[in-house]
């Protein structure tokens, strides 16, 4: 039996540097590290309430 989990890709587009520190933080949870860099994450809440809190950072693929 094969589950299918769901995922979603995600890339910075903008630079965390001057934003707040939580922010920051909440970028680098999301195993992001410089611009343009992509991650493919499971599709959870806790990852999409991440998402929310730094969209303007962030790009959803």
């Amino acid at each position: 039996m094969t589950t299918t989990t769901q995922t979603v890709k995600v890339k910075l587009v903008r630079s965390p540097i001057g934003c707040k520190e939580s922010h920051r933080a909440t970028v680098r949870g999301l195993g992001l590290r410089r611009l343009g860099s992509v991650r493919e994450l499971q599709d959870t809440p806790a990852v999409r309430g991440m998402i929310n809190k730094v969209s303007y950072l962030v790009q959803v693929l």
